[in-house]
């Protein structure tokens, strides 16, 4: 959900006669939503879900008997103009009022099901500090630095056409309309122009609610490579946790394999009736072989461990 979510821009609203920042999504195929609200001083969230979504509808509306999808769809239709920017045409018709109560905030809707009146009323509190930081702060110092880096970028195209212009008159180019006439660009010249003069026009509006369409593209845009970059970080992961289990499960196999392979000659015992016809023999071969070959043993695994020396035993005990 927070990652569908994160793909849609904020949008300027006026809910109940007060200017907001709205971000809302709806589920398309699950029964959920989610909206999330700011003045600029606060941030508020609501998140509901399908048991949520049915409690709250039965409580407002105790007349109403309907299935939960039906609810949510009668919500929806009512509720995604009042979330959505002026310019997109939608228009609903539900009345909207806004309360607030201590540090959360509650919009009221008040519309018609079937002919019975219908209300729903999004009880939003307060967003913690890390999701704020997730779907404001971040995406939007983001935004300012892809701005930053356009505007360097033109400025420095702007020298070039300059060096380009200059090229031309040296070799006797002439303007045919004089009104078309420019200054050279001087981008120390300019950016202190526009802190002093600029800056101080828009001092009036910098604490405006205005979140142009070309910024809310803007902000979706950055938010859909830092998507991208997360699920491409996490195959990545995924990709290393199957490769460690192989080597693992190979190590694993591999070590079973030698050790089989070890303790094949010592598996093997001879009937009672011969091991006591010929016991002595036995032991005194055992002797001279099995020290030998815990000493080729020894060898190979002397560069890992040095494992507790034992007395040697024949075969038989």
């Amino acid at each position: 959900m927070e990652s569908d979510l994160s793909a849609l821009p904020w949008v300027p609203v006026t809910l109940g006669g007060s200017d907001l920042l709205a971000k809302a999504w709806f589920g398309d195929t699950d029964t959920q939503y989610r909206v999330l609200l700011s003045d600029l001083s606060n941030v508020w969230e609501e998140d509901m879900n399908a048991d949520d979504i049915q409690s709250r509808a039965q409580d407002l509306n105790k007349r109403l008997r309907a299935p939960t999808q039906a609810f949510f769809s009668h919500l929806c239709s009512v509720a995604r103009p009042c979330f959505s920017s002026p310019d997109d045409g939608h228009t609903t018709s539900a009345q909207v009022f806004l309360e607030h109560h201590g540090n959360n905030l509650t919009i009221r809707l008040k519309s018609e099901l079937s002919g019975l009146p219908f209300y729903w009323e999004f009880r939003c509190t307060p967003m913690p500090v890390a999701m704020v930081c997730r779907q404001l702060v971040r995406p939007l110092l983001a935004v300012s630095r892809v701005l930053q880096r356009q505007v360097d970028e033109l400025s420095s195209l702007l020298v070039r056409k300059d060096a380009e212009i200059q090229d031309y008159q040296e070799n006797g180019a002439v303007l045919s309309r004089v009104r078309l006439q420019t200054e050279p660009f001087e981008v120390h010249t300019y950016r202190e122009n526009f802190f002093t003069q600029t800056v101080s026009e828009m001092s009036a509006s910098l604490d405006s609610l205005g979140f142009e369409s070309e910024l809310q593209e803007l902000y979706v845009a950055v938010n859909s490579v830092k998507s991208a970059q997360k699920r491409k970080r996490g195959s990545s992961s995924a990709a290393e946790d199957i490769g460690d289990s192989e080597d693992h499960h190979q190590t694993t196999t591999d070590v079973r394999t030698n050790t089989n392979c070890t303790a094949a000659p010592s598996a093997s015992r001879e009937p009672n009736d011969v091991k006591k016809a010929t016991g002595r023999t036995r032991e005194a071969e055992s002797e001279q072989t099995v020290p030998l070959t815990s000493a080729a043993v020894g060898s190979e695994q002397r560069t890992t461990s040095r494992p507790k020396k034992k007395k040697a035993v024949g075969l038989f005990r």
